[in-house]
């Protein structure tokens, strides 16, 4: 059974930073790709940053560019998110998610209707 936990998430002011961390097991990692999705209230969910394959090829979305900065352990199973300059519009649940790589869709960009497997998610919030 394939769990993915997230931890890391919290209430930081406008500017401030936060690591995500995300912890996976019982799928084979070489098979998938692996990231974080947020979503905001009101919002559909969407991809803010995946690592695609074992290379640490990575693709991140335009609001996480220059600002989040993914990193991977294959060996601990582990995939966390640096973020730093948070915004208020950075204000979500954010998810960490798996996406087989044969069929990579959700983790470059398309909206997330192929995810294999999900984390229950963690609430980053930010205020001015």
């Amino acid at each position: 059974e394939a769990h993915l936990v997230e931890s890391g998430g919290g209430s930081v002011q406008v500017g401030g930073s936060l690591r995500l961390s995300c912890v996976f097991s019982g799928f084979a990692f070489d098979d998938f790709a692996v990231g974080w999705f947020r979503q905001a209230p009101g919002k559909e969910r969407e991809v803010v940053s995946c690592v695609l394959n074992n290379d640490g090829n990575s693709y991140y979305a335009e609001p996480a560019k220059d600002r989040f900065s993914i990193s991977y352990n294959w060996h601990k199973k582990t995939v966390d998110l640096q973020m730093n300059g948070l915004r208020p519009d950075d204000t979500a649940v954010y998810y960490c998610a798996a996406e087989l790589r044969s069929k990579i869709s959700a983790c470059v960009g398309n909206p997330a209707d192929n995810i294999f497997y999900w984390g229950k998610g963690t609430l980053v919030l930010v205020s001015s």
